[in-house]
């Protein structure tokens, strides 16, 4: 089993071969994607809508994304792993983000932070990697900033606005980032961000050109049926199939059905 690292997604990169990311919140969901040939988990600040029920990814912690990545620690082993950095955890002062990309570094053992943000965190992603934290830089659609933006709008849609996520690419590529996530904006511009700069591209609503791709476990396999953006390809739906269970088990239990003699034990045996 060889350990994924930052080394391994650029030299993915030069190779063309597609990067797989996968956004992951517990212990047992971890371990499965691991398992499951996962080249990068990432601990997203989405858990605040996941996990907490939050309308946005604001509302949540640094202790909680601690909680969080911790969690997901345990579970992984060879994928690399990253966390975001929650809401006002970074953005007041470049040293509010070195100590907060240092909790989660050292308490949660993760491998690399993510962080929102254009050109103005440039100053922040130079002083961390040349700290030795990997950073991993956000541009399109970055969700903290959701309500200054308008919503969950696709992003670079006018001449204007692409020129300028361009722009930002290179400068975050030049501050230190070792990767870029690009969320919601048009495939063309995508492709045109991807091919100019040498580190790697992983996209979710961004088309098919980025270097890698990033989904929700939860969203892959289809645990929310009123969550269907256009980006999104479920490859199962598991809140039938959890549902179903759970309609089954009430079942058997009220008729008396479970636990049957094959699920109890007698009075000398734990067998």
């Amino acid at each position: 089993m060889k350990k994924i690292t930052i080394k391994t997604l650029a030299d993915k990169k030069q190779r063309r071969e597609k990067i797989v990311s996968i956004t992951a919140y517990d212990y047992t969901f971890a371990r499965i994607l691991d398992q499951g040939d996962v080249d990068m988990i990432l601990v997203g600040d989405s858990a605040s809508n996941v996990c907490a029920g939050y309308q946005t990814t604001l509302p949540i912690t640094l202790d909680e994304m601690i909680y969080h990545s911790r969690s997901v620690r345990r579970g992984v082993q060879r994928a690399l792993l990253l966390a975001d950095l929650p809401f006002l955890s970074y953005q007041a002062s470049v040293e509010q983000a070195v100590l907060s990309a240092g909790r989660l570094m050292k308490e949660a053992e993760v491998e690399g932070v993510k962080l929102e943000g254009g050109e103005i965190m440039a100053d922040t992603i130079y002083r961390l990697a040349h700290i030795g934290i990997p950073v991993m830089a956000h541009i399109g659609l970055t969700p903290q900033a959701q309500h200054q933006l308008g919503g969950r709008l696709v992003q670079g849609k006018d001449e204007k606005e692409a020129k300028r996520l361009k722009e930002e690419a290179k400068i975050l590529e030049e501050a230190g980032a070792f990767a870029l996530l690009l969320e919601l904006i048009p495939t063309k511009l995508a492709k045109e961000i991807t091919d100019s700069i040498n580190i790697p591209t992983i996209g979710i609503g961004a088309g098919p050109h980025c270097d890698g791709q990033i989904l929700v476990c939860y969203d892959l396999l289809g645990m929310d049926k009123d969550f269907n953006p256009k980006y999104l390809r479920k490859y199962a739906e598991l809140h039938d199939t959890i549902s179903q269970a759970v309609q089954d088990y009430s079942m058997d239990v009220r008729k008396a059905d479970y636990p049957g003699d094959s699920e109890s034990y007698t009075s000398y045996s734990n067998k």
